[in-house]
């Protein structure tokens, strides 16, 4: 058996259902930490459809937390569902605002490391590596 996320009847994913569990497990660990919800519904007869609007806002305000953070922690155990997440907006051909992370940044750092990396990411370089992350994973994550 499978699990098919999907947007507009269109599938984004079709992962094991230990995968298709894990990965709502996390979706609802960030809907909580960012106090919003993800548009990613409930799994019913092994389908989870996914709202291309909520999904895009939550996507913005996800990239925006991971940016602030230089903690290496928080980095690691959020990077895998970033860039999950990250392919299935693709997908659903959702416009990442980039340019809208940077902005998010004036609001500073959160969770700061200590001791802090010594040479910060800029952000060109921070996106980029996190696309390359996200293409990588994508390969391996069926439709």
């Amino acid at each position: 058996m499978s699990q098919y996320f999907k947007v507009d009847g269109r599938t984004l994913w079709n992962p094991s259902n230990g995968a298709a569990r894990l990965f709502l497990r996390q979706v609802a660990v960030f809907e909580a930490e960012l106090e919003l919800p993800s548009g990613i519904g409930l799994m019913e007869a092994d389908e989870s459809r996914i709202d291309p609007v909520t999904f895009q806002m939550f996507v913005a305000a996800l990239l925006a937390r991971h940016r602030r953070t230089s903690h290496g922690v928080l980095i690691a155990l959020s990077e895998g569902f970033v860039a999950t997440v990250l392919v299935l907006a693709e997908r659903a051909h959702l416009e990442i605002g980039w340019k809208s992370v940077d902005l998010a940044m004036g609001n500073g750092r959160t969770d700061v490391q200590v001791p802090s990396p010594s040479t910060p990411v800029g952000d060109e370089a921070w996106a980029a590596a996190l696309q390359d992350r996200s293409r990588e994973l994508g390969r391996f994550m069926a439709w």
